[in-house]
Formats: C-alpha cells, sequence, structure tokens
C-alpha cells in the first residue's frame, strides 16, 4: 500500500514538473514568434528613413504589391507591442490602397509618438489619399514630426507652405529646416537655401545660401546643383566662376533638370537679338 501511495507521489510529481516544463515554454515560444513576426514586418515594410528603424534593418522605399499581404500579416500580429510595427502596418494598409485602415493604423502609431507616421499620415492628408484634403491638419503633423527631430517633416511642412491658401510661419519654417539641415538632409539644406536666398522667414542670406546648396550639391541633389551654377555664374555669395557655373549646371542637366538645361542652352546662345522696338527676338550661338 505504502508502495503504491509513493509511487503515486512520484507519478503526480512528474506531472506537475512536465505541467511547469510546459508552462515555462510557452512564453519563449511566443517570444521567438513575435520575434519572427517583426523581424519579416521590418523585411517587407520597414522605411529605409524611420528613426525607429534598427541600423541592422535595411527597409525598402515602398512596400511591394507583391509583399503587402506578409506586410499586413505579420506587422498585425505585433503592432500592439511595437510602435515601428504599427507604423509598418500602415504602411502596408496603404500600399494596398486600404486607405482607412492605413489612415487608423498610422493615427495609432503617431498618437504613441512615431514621428514617420505623422510624415505619411499628413502626406494622405494633403494629397486626399484616403479621402477629402485637409491641409491644417497635414501641417500640424508635418510641424509636430519636424519638431520631435524629423527631417521629412521640416521638408514637407515648407513644401506645403508654397502652396496657395495655405498658413504659413515662415519664420518657424526656417527655423526647423535649419534644425533639419544639420541632419545632412540635402532636400533640407536645399529649401533652406532657397528661404535665405529669397529673405523668406528671416533676413537675406546669400553667402549662407551659397554654403548650403554647396553641400547638397555634393550630395547630388539637382535643384542644389542648378542654383550653384547660377550663384557661381553671377558671383552671388562668392566668387564668380564661369567654369564651375558650367560644371554644376552640366551635373544638374545629366540628372534631369531643366533649369540647368536652359542654362546650358542660353551659355551656348548668348548674343540677345532684338528688334526695332527692343522686343527680344531670339539668341545668336557660337
Amino acid at each position: 500500500m505504502a508502495r503504491r501511495v509513493a509511487a503515486g507521489l512520484i507519478d503526480g510529481c512528474a506531472g506537475i514538473s512536465l505541467l511547469a516544463l510546459i508552462a515555462a515554454a510557452i512564453p519563449a515560444v511566443a517570444h521567438a514568434q513575435s520575434a519572427a513576426d517583426l523581424a519579416l514586418c521590418d523585411r517587407v515594410a520597414a522605411d529605409p528613413a524611420d528613426p525607429d528603424k534598427p541600423k541592422d534593418v535595411q527597409g525598402v522605399a515602398e512596400v511591394a504589391s507583391a509583399d503587402v499581404a506578409t506586410a499586413i500579416k505579420h506587422c498585425k500580429a505585433v503592432a500592439a507591442k511595437s510602435r515601428r510595427a504599427l507604423y509598418q502596418l500602415g504602411r502596408a494598409y496603404a500600399a494596398g490602397r486600404q486607405w482607412q485602415e492605413a489612415v487608423g493604423a498610422l493615427r495609432q502609431a503617431a498618437d504613441k509618438g512615431s514621428t514617420s507616421a505623422m510624415v505619411e499620415l499628413g502626406v494622405i492628408l494633403a494629397t486626399g489619399s484616403a479621402g477629402p484634403k485637409d491641409i491644417a491638419q497635414a501641417q500640424q503633423l508635418f510641424e509636430r514630426a519636424a519638431t520631435a527631430g524629423n527631417p521629412r517633416g521640416a521638408i514637407n511642412l515648407a513644401i506645403l507652405a508654397t502652396l496657395d491658401g495655405t498658413t504659413s510661419n515662415p519664420v518657424r519654417t526656417r527655423g526647423l529646416l535649419t534644425r533639419a539641415a544639420e541632419s545632412n538632409s540635402a532636400e533640407a539644406q536645399y529649401l533652406l537655401g532657397l528661404m535665405l536666398a529669397g529673405g523668406e522667414g528671416g533676413p537675406r542670406d546669400d553667402a549662407g545660401a551659397r554654403g548650403l546648396f554647396e553641400k547638397a550639391a555634393a550630395q547630388n541633389h539637382s535643384g542644389a546643383l542648378e542654383r550653384m551654377g547660377a550663384f557661381a555664374a553671377a558671383g552671388r555669395g562668392g566668387p564668380k566662376d564661369a567654369n564651375a557655373a558650367k560644371t554644376y549646371y552640366e551635373k544638374a542637366a545629366a540628372l534631369g533638370n531643366d533649369d540647368a538645361k536652359a542654362a546650358l542652352k542660353r551659355a551656348q546662345c548668348p548674343i540677345m537679338l532684338k528688334d526695332k522696338r527692343g522686343n527680344l527676338v531670339g539668341n545668336l550661338c557660337f
């Protein structure tokens, strides 16, 4: 009898131990699954410019149409635990043109502090991709992102300010672009250069503008290359250098910049021919 009781106790303890091992293993399995889901979410939907993205994750410029379903499945599985995955879920929905779902996911991610989600949602609202345009809300989102240090927020805010009917604060925009330009964003450097050259949001500063254009041109920004050509040709903000101007124009033209192409054409045909009334007839070429 005692032996049977002892055997029963041993069998019971073994069962309890097995249950304990199983219970201990469940969180580990769940963690491994979450890690796998996040890895797949990152692989097909991570944004290369997202500040939340780990350095070892490459990211994709756009979620491929063939990857939309995969991205939604795996990003959705970990969206509740990862702000980055929630933003990437919004990207996946947007790539699949599921606009209501995209707006919902991006808004949640933005509320959790994702500056990339603020930018993405702002673009959707500014372009009217998901319904009526809401420029005012887009501006607010871009400013929130820019204030938090996302260069794309400042860039989009500056571009949005050029639209008719928008309420812009050029002083504020110039300040945000200054911060964005310090992150070595070529687009921010170019846009800030334009503001300095035009005296928008502060005093005109040709030398400062030229320095910014030069930095952006070094990154092959076509607009900055064209502006460097113009500044070098006119001696604006620095020395006049026709040879340097031509080089800048040629690089910009090779990147498809129409203003640079026109400048090169004018350089080949510099002599203006006018009629008796002083009206320009055309340019004589060498």
